[in-house]
């Protein structure tokens, strides 16, 4: 089931419970599901349950930083968006996050709730636009494999005929053909269904 379909999931990763509160009251009115956890291993159960599409982490967590929990999250749930909340501009930090865990955001504590909420939903709409991607590559790729197969049965069916202009040309025998090639792609697609 795509995020389209589904009502997206945040997953807020910090130790201080004050910090995952705040940050929970900061995105309520939004329409996603926000849960909460105080360890990476709390942050690995839930993911293991639930379909996350947005983990947004502490960097300083006791036992594993934020980066490398991010790193595990991108190699086991490598469609989950992951972003990085620090209360230091560590640039070694960053770059760690940004090359081990490949996060979307490095955000800085405080961070403004307007500015979270839009990076969030920036995130969201990446993720969409990454499904939809590859969904219509899958469309193209069956569409140009029945088009192969078309070919190698008919060999030159799916030559086409232009003008100077670029127009297609068409004369009665070809129109013919073209509704045949139409009935013949339509009970192909019947067949691979």
């Amino acid at each position: 089931m795509d995020i389209r379909t589904r009502q997206p999931v945040v997953l807020l990763l910090d130790d201080e419970p004050n910090v995952t509160a705040g940050l929970k009251r900061a995105l309520h009115s939004e329409p996603w599901k926000i849960l909460t956890a105080a360890t990476t291993g709390g942050a690995f159960d839930i993911l293991s349950r639930e379909s996350v599409d947005v983990v947004v982490s502490d960097e300083r967590m006791p036992g594993m930083s934020g980066s490398q929990f991010l790193s595990a999250v991108r190699k086991k749930y490598p469609h989950t968006i992951r972003m990085i909340l620090s209360g230091q501009a560590d640039l070694e930090a960053a770059v760690r996050a940004i090359n081990e865990g490949e996060v979307y955001r490095f955000l800085l504590k405080p961070c403004n709730p307007a500015d979270l909420r839009i990076t969030i939903r920036q995130a969201m709409e990446h993720k969409q636009l990454v499904e939809l991607s590859k969904k219509l590559l899958r469309e193209y790729e069956k569409k140009q494999t029945l088009l192969d197969e078309l070919e190698r049965a008919n060999p030159g069916i799916t030559l086409v005929d232009t003008d100077a202009n670029g127009s297609n040309c068409m004369d009665d025998e070809d129109a013919e053909m073209a509704t045949d090639l139409a009935d013949l792609l339509r009970e192909m697609q019947a067949q691979v269904g």
